[in-house]
């Protein structure tokens, strides 16, 4: 059981992608199941962890407790997992891994996620909670038409009583009123009124001196309002990205807001009608764990026949569907001609981006992902890279990425795979790109990349090279990859010819492609990699290797 003193809505933050936890869940059913979840075990879970190609983490420090952070959170929190009195998966979480639906397992368990519960006790220092964080939040989302990530984080953190929704609710509409009448800057504007609340919701700690956090030993009360304002941003987006993975809302990226999909309006009115908005079972433990753990609860529309029936009529209509079928087989019918639509449309999206129609938004998403303008810049610089190899020339590429019900990018890759990988025929490229600067980009991407073109060689049997790209390069990740040119590691599949590209030259050889009186081809692109692997071997060091690949990036159709 969790104690918690937190004086705004508390939500799951780990993993910060659900989809994430679900190969997790998998590993730790398939060699614990049956046993008792101690340090033990734990630990035993993260050295089998580490040795999956999906894993992104070390869990090296303190590897029991990097294993509860991963098992005990959301896998247990949602109700997707039991560890008491042995691990064992739920109806819930035997869903999770074998139905097609993943949005629809999650959204039910999400639904019943509250606090207080057995799970999670609030403290007399706590808010006073009485709250279904995600229930409450998607019907903040219906009633305010549109909500953006500010008001989510400022206003929507602060929902820790249901009973409180309507004065939240005007919170908003005054603090828009306020946006539109105030002269100056909006970041300005907003971090005044983010201080101004965060000072009436820790009103009792800042007159009490209690300012200290458990970060840092500085006391002071600019520090203490930092961290909160963290605390709650981290909250907002772990909520932004839960409920994006329900299938219920859209996130517009340039606005970075929350909105209902139109298609399922009907959905969520049903839930906020149906779904009951108080805690149970809080006293009742046993009770608790059957309920969360249930795959059949709360009832959605989906569960009606007749409403999938007219779902399947009215989106599909060219689609025959007899009367007679069980549900199973409705659900399962309806999830593949979903599956089937979006692989249409992000085949049109396929043919206009290689026709040249989307070279000026793919230029402009880069600069506003470089400028800081988009929500989820990972994901959105995964996803634009993708449209702009699609463009850049020939082959089949695909993107690692999960995408919604109308080919929106939902969230980024797994891990145990290339971000985008691109199939020329006599040769394969494999294209990795990340956000990170500095050290930590060294220390996240130098072995994964390593490792992904390495299990592409053994796959795929013929040539293979990576593209990395970044807003900026680590000299580290530089003098890695110069390295990794010269060296014949088995572990990699031999040589690895890994290029790094800043993403200000990447948009230029995009520039020159859209630029060329021709249609370039795949051999052009194979004799760049080329190129660097002679350059490799005649260069003294990494610096004038990577001038020379730069210099060669600019002018890489000529």
């Amino acid at each position: 059981m969790a104690r918690i003193d937190s004086k705004v809505l508390f939500l799951t933050t780990s993993p910060r992608t659900p989809e994430k936890m679900i190969p997790e869940i998998e590993l730790l059913v398939e060699h614990f199941a049956g046993s008792s979840w101690n340090s033990d075990t734990q630990r035993a879970f993260m050295d089998v962890l580490r040795e999956e190609q999906f894993f992104n983490g070390k869990g090296e420090k303190d590897p029991a407790l990097s294993a509860r952070d991963r098992i005990n959170r959301a896998p247990k929190s949602l109700g997707f997992v039991n560890l008491s009195p042995f691990i064992s998966l739920t109806p819930a979480g035997k869903a999770l891994l074998s139905f097609k639906r993943k949005d629809e397992v999650f959204l039910r368990q999400m639904l019943k996620f509250q606090v207080p519960s057995p799970y999670h006790k609030p403290t007399t220092k706590a808010a006073s909670f009485c709250v279904k964080p995600y229930l409450e939040l998607l019907r903040l989302v219906r009633v305010m038409g549109t909500l953006r990530f500010d008001e989510l984080q400022i206003f929507g953190m602060q929902l820790t009583d249901w009973h409180d929704f309507d004065r939240i609710v005007q919170k908003i509409e005054l603090f828009r009123i306020a946006k539109t009448e105030y002269q100056g800057s909006y970041r300005t504007f907003k971090s005044e009124y983010l201080r101004n609340e965060l000072t009436c919701i820790f009103q009792d700690r800042i007159a009490s001196g209690d300012t200290k956090t458990r970060e840092s030993n500085d006391a002071s009360l600019e520090k203490f309002l930092i961290t909160q304002s963290s605390n709650m941003r981290d909250y907002a987006d772990a909520c932004f990205r839960y409920l994006r993975v329900t299938g219920l809302v859209n996130v517009s990226h340039v606005g970075k807001s929350l909105s209902i999909v139109p298609e399922r309006i009907e959905d969520v009115d049903y839930i906020l009608q149906t779904v009951d908005r108080e805690p149970c079972f809080v006293e009742d433990e046993e009770s608790y764990v059957a309920y969360l753990g249930s795959a059949d609860s709360p009832l959605l529309l989906t569960d009606d026949k007749q409403r999938i029936l007219s779902k399947l009529h009215t989106e599909f209509p060219e689609t025959n569907v007899r009367q007679d079928l069980n549900m199973i087989t409705l659900k399962n019918l309806l999830a593949d001609l979903i599956e089937q639509r979006k692989s249409d449309t992000l085949c049109r999206q396929v043919k206009e981006i290689k026709d040249y129609k989307l070279y000026d938004d793919i230029q402009n998403t880069f600069r506003q992902i470089e400028e800081k303008e988009l929500y989820d810049a990972p994901l959105m610089l995964e996803w634009n890279t993708w449209r702009a190899m699609t463009m850049l020339d020939g082959g089949e590429i695909k993107a690692n990425l999960n995408f919604d019900d109308f080919g929106n990018p939902l969230s980024t890759a797994q891990g145990n795979i290339s971000d985008i990988v691109c199939d020329y025929g006599d040769y394969m490229l494999s294209v990795e790109v990340t956000m990170a600067s500095g050290q930590r980009q060294y220390e996240m991407e130098s072995e994964p990349v390593s490792r992904h073109l390495g299990k592409m060689k053994k796959a795929f049997g013929k040539p293979c090279y990576c593209l990395f790209v970044a807003p900026t390069i680590n000299e580290a990740c530089i003098a890695h990859f110069y390295a990794l040119h010269n060296m014949n590691i088995s572990y990699y599949g031999g040589k690895s010819v890994i290029i790094p590209l800043s993403l200000n030259i990447f948009q230029k050889m995009i520039e020159d492609s859209y630029k060329a009186t021709y249609t370039p081809n795949p051999s052009q692109v194979r004799r760049f990699f080329e190129y660097s692997v002679k350059l490799a071997s005649e260069c003294e060091n990494e610096k004038i290797w990577y001038e020379h690949i730069k210099e060669k990036a600019l002018n890489w159709l000529v």
